[in-house]
Order: structure tokens, then sequence, then C-alpha cells
């Protein structure tokens, strides 16, 4: 009965500390401009494909009218943000262009109607052609204003190079140089609708025209939609304040001094042969918490040492049962996703619990609820948890 009653008298003490003493302050602060966060391999990949009109400039572009000069373009793209500033991806772009020959090469046999002039002829001319580009994409949004999960429109600067090819005979190779804007317009569930205006430049020569032009170049807009795959987003930089309240200190000390002076006149008694009753502390053992890294239900070193202080208070709560609670955040990833790892998690603080510390398993139930909003401080990393909290008699 000593035992149980000073194992009390500090439970007690402990779970008021953290429930009374201090008062966490989270002050949600953006990711400052240029900031890396941590990112694994697997975070932030996404696809997009878009399609709309290109014109080509070469040698004789002035010769036909503009709008003869537009034909349709396609973009297909995969990439990855390594950070919320800073981005990669390879796309494929092409179709065919439009313009005038000269010389009869990529010539449709379709005359300019008014050229023969200065004792030559231009006819119209069309080749297919591709840009295989890889391009490093800066969020200007998130560079300027930092990171912010509900941002609606955002746009990125990016430069690249690449490869292009005319499938047209004769084949002509050349290295392209490429830059645009990529305006993003988020949706919900991880889409996006995108416009990218680009430019690009290749060697003078790739229609089949060899002038005096110091490159062959190409402008397209493409309007599309991008998937972002999950795990996406960010997790935003907070600062964690405590304030320190002193009335509830003291109140916390005086609660304690009279916890001992009962454990002390028990004591008292128990050595004068009086038939002393059994005190129960009906708050030795409160909630617990573990938190998990994002898609995580493996436990860590640090978790394992936590359930061990859980376990002992747990064993010496008489008989009380435990409800073991997991969750996932719903920001990240689908239902069916979600529904996974948060049983996955309950499974796994309940087999560290039985297997490593040696709580019956009688005494341990689990529940688990899927993916929920933010149940603390508005930061979806705190609903990655466990909670293991006293079923109620």
């Amino acid at each position: 009965m000593k035992k149980q009653l000073l194992l009390a008298t500090a439970l007690l003490a402990a779970a008021s500390v953290s429930a009374q003493d201090i008062e966490e302050v989270i002050i949600d602060q953006p990711v400052a401009a240029g900031t890396s966060l941590n990112s694994n391999f697997k975070n932030n990949w996404f696809i997009s494909v878009g399609a709309g009109p290109q014109v080509f400039f070469g040698d004789h572009d002035r010769q036909r009218k503009f709008g003869q000069r537009i034909s349709p373009a396609l973009d297909v793209a995969v990439g990855k943000w390594v950070t919320p500033v800073v981005g990669v991806r390879l796309m494929y772009s092409g179709l065919y262009a439009k313009g005038a020959t000269q010389n009869g090469v990529f010539s449709n046999g379709k005359p300019i109607e008014g050229k023969p002039w200065h004792g030559y002829w231009l006819e119209e001319s069309k080749f297919d052609f591709m840009n295989l580009h890889g391009d490093v994409l800066f969020d200007l949004t998130n560079w300027i204003g930092g990171y912010n999960p509900k941002r609606v429109y955002g746009i990125a600067l990016y430069v690249g190079v690449g490869y292009g090819r005319t499938w047209s005979t004769p084949h002509n190779d050349a290295v392209s140089g490429n830059v645009g804007l990529f305006n993003m317009f988020h949706l919900p569930k991880g889409f996006d609708l995108n416009l990218d205006i680009r430019g690009t430049a290749f060697h003078d020569g790739f229609d089949g025209q060899n002038g005096n032009r110091v490159f062959d170049g190409l402008v397209s807009v493409t309007a599309g939609l991008t998937y972002n795959f999950a795990p996406r987003g960010w997790k935003g930089k907070y600062q964690t304040v405590n304030v320190y309240d002193n009335d509830a200190v003291n109140n916390l000390r005086a609660e304690v001094q009279g916890l001992v002076a009962q454990n002390e006149k028990l004591e008292r008694e128990i050595k004068e042969g009086k038939d002393v009753k059994r005190v129960v502390v009906e708050k030795v053992a409160g909630n617990y918490i573990v938190y998990f890294p994002i898609n995580v239900s493996e436990l860590s070193r640090a978790d394992r040492a936590q359930l061990d202080m859980c376990s002992q208070a747990i064993k010496e709560s008489d008989g009380q049962k435990f409800m073991i609670t997991g969750y996932a955040d719903k920001a990240t990833g689908n239902a069916e996703i979600n529904e996974i790892l948060s049983r996955a998690r309950a499974e796994s603080v309940r087999s560290c619990l039985v297997n490593e510390f040696g709580i019956p398993a009688n005494r341990l139930e689990i529940s688990w609820k899927g993916g929920v909003g933010n149940m603390f401080y508005n930061d979806p990393a705190l609903s990655r948890v466990v909670i293991i909290s006293p079923v109620k008699k």
C-alpha cells in the first residue's frame, strides 16, 4: 500500500504539472523565403499535361501570315518540388510547326500566294518535331510571400535545356534553351489548373532554312491539369513559447504537500495497527500520446522509451483498462490509406506494450479513426498520433 500511495503521489504530481503549470502558445509563422524544409524522395511528385497553340519563328516567317503559322502544341511532364520554392521537371513538348521554305525542305508543295518575287518562290512548310527538356522551377509566390497551403494561385519562373529533333525528313537535331512562366491555380484533392507560357530557342537551321538569324524560336501557350501525388505539401515553421503560471504552480505544490501529509498519516496509522481502508487515487494514469512522422506506423526508440514509462503507470493502475486510438491527418493521403495507417499505428503501440513491456492484452483495447482534421493548434502533423486513455468504468 505504501508503494502504491507513493507512486500515486508522484504520478499525480506529474499529471498536474503537464495540465496546470504550463500553457503552450503556438505562433504559426510562414516559411521564410528560400527556406528548404525536410523532404524525402517520395514527397511532392507531380505529373502535368497541357495543350494549346504555338508559333514557330524561322528565316521566312514574315512572308507568311501570323495566323497561318499557328499550330497545336502538346506538353507532358513529370516533376518534383524539392522545397517550397525550388522544383524540377522533365517535359516532352512538340507535335508540329508551320512556316515558309525557300529551298523546299519540309515543303507541303503549296506556294505562298503573291510571293514569286526576286526570281524565286516560297512555299508553305510543315514539320513534325519534339523537344525533350529538363527545367528548374522557382516558385515566386512561395519565395516572396512564404509557403501558405491555403493559397489559391501560384506562379513559377523556370529555365531549362533540352534536346530538339525534327521527325520529318531530313532529321535535324538541336540543343534547346527554354524559359517560361508556369501559372498554378490550386484545386481540391491535389489537382492544379495550369497555364504554361514558354519560349524556346534552337540553332538556326532547325526548320531546314539556314539564314542570318541567331537562332530559330518557338513560343507556346498551353493550358492543362497537374496532379500532385501524396504525400504533398510542406510543414510550416512553428515557434513554441512556454508560459508559466505561478498561481498554478503554487496550487500544485500545495496539492502535492497535501498528498504527502496524507501518506505520512496513513503510514503512522499502519504502524499503530489501525484498520486502514485502501485509498484510491483516481488520477494515477492519465492520457498518453505518441506522435508519428508522415506515412509512418513503426515506433522509434524515443516512442518506446515513452511507452516504457506509460507501461509502468498501467501496471500500477489496479486493473484499469485502456483504449489505444490511432489517427491520421486527412490533409495527406486518401480515406482508404488513412484508415489503414491509423489502424497500423494503434496496433504498433498495443503490440509494443504487450510484447515488450508485459501489459496483459485483455487490458488494452484498440480503435482507429482514419484521417481526421487538425486536432491540436491547427497543425496537421499533430493529428498523426496514437492516444492512450483510461476506459471509464
